[in-house]
């Protein structure tokens, strides 16, 4: 084989791999936005009984890029209830909150309230369902 032949054979096979190396993956350095509420729902001791529902306010909201296994960043919520996460690549997210268990409401086990958000371009705001917790 000529050694121009090789040359172009090599260039090609390191361009593919530098395509293949720059895909964007789910996280923090794009121009996107996630912003979503979390709402309080205040039950009796044993749960049979909703007292009060409300925004949270200071209420630690968890997101997760892709498919990662652990939380890539957190924030908490404002007066209203609101969070926002900026600045994010399109891909698919999990945002989540912590909530008593009301199957095992004699514990003071705590579960994640997951939503799914998927962001689908670039400079989107994708509103969130509201996350649910409960005390």
């Amino acid at each position: 084989m000529n050694l121009h032949v090789k040359y172009f054979f090599v260039s090609v096979f390191l361009m593919g791999l530098l395509v293949v190396s720059c895909k964007k993956e789910e996280g923090i350095g794009g121009t996107s936005t996630i912003k979503g509420k979390v709402v309080v729902r205040e039950y009796n001791a044993n749960f049979t009984e909703l007292t009060e529902q409300y925004y949270a306010t200071d209420e630690d909201v968890f997101i997760v890029y892709g498919d990662d296994p652990v939380y890539g960043d957190k924030t908490s919520t404002g007066f209203d209830g609101t969070y926002e996460f900026n600045y994010l690549r399109e891909g698919n997210y999990t945002v989540y909150g912590y909530s008593k268990d009301s199957a095992n409401y004699p514990t003071k086990h705590m579960i994640p309230v997951k939503v799914n958000v998927s962001i689908s371009g670039k400079k989107k705001t994708v509103e969130a369902k509201d996350i649910v917790i409960l005390k």
